[in-house]
């Protein structure tokens, strides 16, 4: 990801900047800092192989935290800086990590979640704004446990050469099913330089673009898998990453002209914001230095992709495939247009699609999709799951997506065979929320699944089953949604509740939520594209 050119060619060309404080990194200055966090690493006993992770809000250690990894031959695994205690202890446990590096921001949730983990030896806090203002120092000081040290304190220790062992690195991002806990996605890690990527960087580096001095705008959070991956490749070509700590839709434009950039990644979330930004705000930024706009991850109204293309140009490509990469497909504007509603063709990977028995569907008829991966991984610690995935040959993998192919080799998605919710881009397990409302006292049943929202594309609602005798009003709906937010984090949570007198189960059990979910969706097309 980050090593594929140290030492730099350029090496005062700045490597990345932080939107919203305006901190610039030199390139130079960025492979010493993750030199020294790859040697402080190596102290804490991470031999080659070995697992840390990294929970924090976008920042600007964030990525030499990550770069570290990459050319020290570990295993990083960045998590959601929005979990809640257990649900971090959880990952951390699981990822067998030994090191966690956190902020001061997210501290708190840190410090409860390793009293869970005590294979973590470590954990660095950087400071709130990294400039030094011994905000972590503090913290670390106020906590008194020996685990907790401040980032900069504890990198300064160490030399801003390379250790003398380097190897190639790479994230084990988490992914989570219908059980609703999350899965390591782990790919084998060959012994190579920091210099030779995985064969799936050449191939979105191609997909996306990416060129020498490229300038990258990346809005998203960090720890999720596209624009992490995109801002490491647009390193990796010596371009300049800006970093929004936040996205608000007209700064995005404003950093466009400010920074004259060339690449960006976004949602459909992001695209409807703008959109419904004033015209007259719309047209006050000159957006002309941009090249190419990629958008993945959810659904992208067609209407709300015209309007795009028809205000920023033919730059707009999309592309399809899961955080386990299995396959890929992927279109530009030209053949979205004359496709609307595409997610493109397959250009790595074997696609299949068949029908609930197994076999070929028809042309131009729904049914679940198979690869043939070109990326082999296993669900880390996981053979059961991982099993789960893959179909009885071995020879093929599905996330559970549903679609169908047009007679001209375009893929259209139309559903999921699980009931995963697509909020603004972000992927939420409905069982999980499912599991918490049943353990309270007055819930006898409960159904989550996402509801059609004009701006996120869905929000999670559940429709629960009151015990007898207890009152169905407002004030027990809030109380419910309180009491998720105590246990999960908000995104995961119902935006609100209603109530019925029975829920449908099938006779196995087996709830059976599409009626329900069918009453919310009508006049809204499909239940849902993904």
């Amino acid at each position: 990801m980050y090593a594929g050119r140290f030492p730099f060619t350029h090496p005062e060309r700045t490597a990345f900047v932080m939107a919203g404080s305006g901190q610039r990194v030199s390139y130079a200055e960025f492979e010493a800092r993750t030199n020294r966090l790859a040697h402080l690493l190596r102290s804490e006993g991470l031999e080659r192989l070995g697992h840390y992770a990294i929970f924090m809000e976008n920042h600007g250690r964030y990525l030499e935290a990550c770069g570290a990894g990459e050319r020290a031959g570990l295993y990083y695994t960045c998590i959601n800086s929005f979990l809640t205690a257990d649900e971090l202890a959880y990952i951390v446990g699981n990822s067998e990590s030994q090191v966690l590096v956190t902020s001061v921001a997210r501290l708190p949730v840190a410090r409860a979640a390793l009293a869970q983990c005590p294979r973590v030896r470590r954990c660095l806090v950087v400071d709130e704004g990294d400039d030094g203002d011994g905000t972590a120092a503090d913290a670390v000081r106020a906590l008194g446990d020996a685990r907790f040290a401040d980032y900069a304190q504890a990198v300064a220790r160490f030399p801003a050469t390379p250790i003398a062992d380097e190897w190639l690195g790479t994230p084990m991002l988490y992914s989570s099913g219908t059980t609703g806990r999350p899965k390591g996605i782990l790919r084998p890690l060959p012994e190579n330089p920091p210099a030779q990527p995985l064969p799936l960087f050449h191939f979105l580096n191609k997909l996306w673009q990416c060129e020498e001095g490229m300038r990258y705008l990346s809005p998203a959070p960090l720890y999720h898998s596209a624009p992490q991956a995109n801002v490491a490749l647009a390193i990796r070509n010596g371009g300049t990453v800006v970093v929004m700590e936040h996205f608000d839709p007209e700064h995005f434009l404003a950093l466009v002209q400010q920074h004259r950039i060339t690449h960006t990644q976004l949602v459909p979330t992001m695209f409807n914001r703008m959109l419904k930004l004033p015209e007259a705000v719309r047209r006050r930024y000159d957006l002309s230095s941009l090249r190419i706009a990629v958008h993945a991850a959810a659904p992208c109204p067609v209407p709300v992709k015209e309007r795009m293309i028809e205000w920023w140009g033919p730059i707009i490509h999309e592309y399809y495939g899961a955080t386990e990469a299995m396959g890929f497909t992927a279109c530009d504007t030209a053949e979205w247009l004359a496709h609307r509603g595409t997610v493109g063709r397959v250009l790595m990977g074997d696609l299949h699609v068949l029908a609930n028995d197994g076999r070929p569907a028809l042309k131009g008829q729904p049914g679940e999709l198979w690869f043939k991966t070109a990326n082999p991984f296993v669900y880390f610690n996981d053979p059961e799951r991982t099993a789960l995935t893959r179909s009885a040959d071995g020879t093929m993998t599905t996330v559970g997506d549903v679609g169908y192919v047009d007679d001209d080799g375009f893929l259209y998605l139309t559903d999921r065979s699980t009931f995963m919710i697509i909020s603004g881009g972000v992927n939420i397990y409905p069982q999980e929320c499912e599991n918490l409302l049943v353990t309270h006292p007055q819930v006898a049943d409960a159904a989550v699944f996402g509801v059609p929202d004009d701006d996120l594309g869905e929000v999670v609602k559940a429709v629960v089953q009151p015990m007898p005798g207890v009152v169905a009003d407002a004030a027990f709906a809030e109380e419910l949604i309180t009491f998720c937010r105590a246990h999960l984090a908000h995104l995961k949570c119902p935006r609100s509740i209603d109530f019925t007198d029975a829920l449908p189960r099938l006779p196995t059990g087996k709830l059976y939520k599409k009626p329900l979910r069918e009453r919310y969706w009508a006049g809204h097309g499909t239940s849902r594209i993904v």
